[in-house]
């Protein structure tokens, strides 16, 4: 396949992966069999922008809200989770290829053993790769992530680290789950809702936004390549003129 060039790439792009349980109610399916085909679409799009040459992407899986949905949603979405990782040893020559990080955001607290023991191995395995960091927000709120970055601040200078004047923004950044990436150029929402929905709360200050009505299991490269066509024409000013 030939792939569009563009003039200028975000360096990070987040996907809010919304809309599987309205596109399985529309195939007449389970909640659950729109979550499979959203993560297909979830690999594809992350090795389309492995291929093109953006530097990170962060998905949004799972919030610390999505826990209040019914159980077996909740157990079927870890369930996936556990076999996408168990999958992903079937890839490694593929992920060493595209030369793809993976890391996970979020509280690992209350998720099941074997997810995160292959959480733990998935992260060990690609640490060394740098063509692309791919983020999975799991278990992710941006407001957690800013108490937890809040208290590991007052930690230090509990212990007489730091002063209490060298709190600044670079320090918060240094203390956030994505410390060290670029902060999302652009954040893309599908399904038709116009909302962060906590994600990426503190990263997302000067964020573009891409909105549309498409449901994220239709998600498509197609898709992605109208998201860069349309970076193109913003003008990022960053408060200046």
């Amino acid at each position: 396949m030939e792939m569009k060039k563009f003039e200028v790439l975000p360096r990070h792009i987040g996907f809010i992966m919304d809309g599987n349980g309205r596109w399985a109610k529309n195939q007449g399916l389970k909640r659950g069999e729109g979550h499979i085909a959203g993560a297909k679409v979830f690999k594809k799009i992350g090795e389309y922008c492995a291929d093109l040459g953006i530097e990170c992407v962060t998905f949004y899986a799972f919030s610390t809200e999505n826990w209040s949905r019914p159980q077996e949603e909740v157990d079927g979405l870890m369930d996936l989770f556990i076999d996408y990782l168990i999958d992903g040893d079937s890839r490694l020559e593929e992920n060493k290829e595209r030369q793809m990080k993976l890391k996970f955001i979020g509280e690992r607290e209350g998720l099941p053993q074997e997810l995160l023991e292959l959480i733990e191995k998935a992260e060990r395995e690609t640490k060394d790769y740098n063509k692309i960091t791919v983020n999975i927000a799991l278990n992710y709120g941006g407001r957690a992530e800013l108490v937890h970055s809040v208290k590991a601040i007052a930690e230090k200078v509990k212990n007489g680290e730091i002063a209490i004047d060298d709190i600044n923004e670079d320090l918060i950044s240094q203390n956030i789950y994505t410390s060290g990436q670029p902060d999302p150029d652009i954040i893309v929402r599908p399904s038709g809702e116009y909302r962060l929905s906590n994600f990426l709360t503190w990263q997302s200050a000067y964020s573009e936004f891409w909105f549309s009505d498409i449901l994220w299991p239709d998600f498509t490269t197609d898709d992605v390549d109208a998201v860069l066509e349309d970076y193109q024409k913003r003008h990022r000013r960053f408060g200046g003129v």
